[in-house]
């Protein structure tokens, strides 16, 4: 990847990418808007429960009149910005447009192309091995913290990379946001989705960790396996350009990367803190933004960059970003539409009506089923959890199975599926800064995905003969 090209791509959100996404998520509003015609209405009362929190009465539901106008429809990707709870999407929307920004800066100053120059001529020779740490590193984020969203700065760096070790965009992909879903759904210590359900299921916060902790393992293995055999089939021969061996230090672009770490280091000890201050899990997207902006805005200045440029560059990127918005915005639509229908309840509703009638070891399955098919509408973790915990815990309670296992199976579905799923807005982008389309990365990481979706019912079938409580 030489300073040249790099210099002529920037950070864009590629063309096949944009409209391949469009086309994709706009499939999906059009069956979600169906469904507004075939699912009668219906609704649960919510209640405060002792933190304030509104969570579902499970013996509250009842019929309601269902439907959305046409124009309310089509209007929707406009309509969400101001339904309830638009202030976490407009959070990522401006999260997104700092990090065009500042990487459009970055590019354009080479002090990318120097440092993925520096990391492959100090890692070159053990590619493999940087590899198992990056995975390692990405996660532990989403395992510890329930970074997700916070990954994505990274992302295009680790896809830059893995260009320059050898190997292609997918490597990259799945060596950061893919890792990232893994370990938000392995979640140790995951305080958006393991957190707020033991929490809702009256549990001991970050209780039954142990097998939390296998689950991070076992995955971890198996993620790391599956992204090595591909990178073997795909690797280029590391010519002495690439390996770094040419490598001259340029003491100003060493200044520059130095600062660019320590600020960026600083906020991700800021972000690691969370696990001890829970006041800072609601900002902790904020606090990345904030520590990236500034990280990079002076990682430029001290590289050489003029003041003047910088502003340009920054504005450049920004507007390349834009049409990451309507993506966002489209997949945000899709729950907007069936909340406005009045159907969501209903649907979950009916799950619940289904679940009664399965076996014992099939119970805990359609748990995650349920997870899983929920993920695709709704992306949040902790407003899934709102949802679906205080249904589907008493209802595995009847069968003999602890909230604690429930709780595991709700992470799982949860996780694993926003690395997947065209409604979460974080793959779009990482998708389309990686120059990749949806339906390619569905098709490679779809055998991941199989492969791990068997792994994890296995885990959660232990855990039921166990008796994990």
């Amino acid at each position: 990847m030489s300073g040249e090209n790099r210099e002529k791509k920037g950070l864009n959100i590629s063309a096949s990418s944009f409209v391949t996404a469009i086309a994709v998520l706009f499939a999906l509003m059009a069956l979600t808007y169906l469904l507004t015609f075939i699912v009668p209405g219906g609704a649960y009362e919510r209640v405060a429960d002792e933190s304030g929190n509104l969570v579902l009465n499970t013996a509250s539901f009842h019929a309601v009149k269902g439907g959305i106008p046409f124009w309310k429809w089509l209007l929707s990707p406009v309509l969400v910005l101001g339904a309830s709870g638009s202030g976490s999407l407009i959070a990522v929307i401006v999260f997104l447009l700092v990090i065009g920004g500042i990487f459009n800066s970055l590019d354009k100053c080479r002090l990318m192309a120097y440092m993925l120059e520096r990391i492959t001529h100090r890692f070159g020779g053990s590619r493999y091995r940087l590899m198992a740490a990056v995975v390692l590193f990405f996660m532990g984020m989403g395992s510890l913290i329930g970074s997700f969203e916070e990954c994505v700065p990274l992302v295009p760096i680790v896809v830059a990379l893995a260009s320059s070790l050898g190997w292609d965009a997918l490597t990259g992909m799945g060596m950061s946001i893919l890792a990232a879903g893994c370990g938000f759904a392995a979640g140790v210590c995951n305080p958006f989705t393991v957190g707020v359900a033991q929490e809702l299921a009256g549990l001991p916060m970050f209780s039954g960790i142990w097998l939390r902790i296998v689950s991070f393992v076992l995955i971890y293995a198996l993620l790391l396996t599956f992204l090595s055999r591909h990178a073997r089939q795909v690797e280029r021969p590391l010519t002495q350009e690439r390996a770094g061996a040419d490598f001259v230090a340029n003491p100003a672009m060493d200044r520059g990367l130095l600062c660019f770490c320590l600020l960026m280091g600083a906020g991700i000890l800021l972000v690691l803190s969370s696990i001890f201050i829970r006041a800072l899990q609601d900002y902790t997207m904020i606090v990345v933004a904030v520590m990236f902006l500034a990280a990079g805005l002076s990682a430029c200045l001290v590289a050489g960059m003029k003041p003047a440029r910088l502003g340009r560059t920054f504005l450049d990127g920004v507007l390349s970003i834009l049409p990451a918005v309507l993506m966002i915005l489209m997949a945000n639509s899709v729950r907007f539409t069936l909340e406005e229908a009045n159907i969501l309840d209903t649907i979950l509703h009916g799950a619940v009506l289904l679940a009664g009638t399965l076996p014992r070891w099939v119970v805990i399955l359609f748990v995650y089923a349920c997870a899983l098919v929920m993920n695709l509408f709704i992306p949040s973790g902790s407003a899934k959890a709102f949802l679906l915990i205080p249904l589907l815990a008493p209802l595995a309670g009847v069968f003999g199975i602890s909230a604690q296992l429930v709780v595991l199976a709700y992470a799982f579905g949860d996780g694993f599926s926003n690395a997947l799923y065209p409604t979460n807005p974080v793959l779009l982008i990482s998708l389309g800064m990686a120059d990749v389309n949806w339906g390619r990365w569905a098709r490679w990481s779809g055998k991941f995905q199989l492969a791990n979706l068997l792994l994890t019912s296995l885990i959660l079938l232990l855990g039921l003969a166990v008796g994990y409580a």
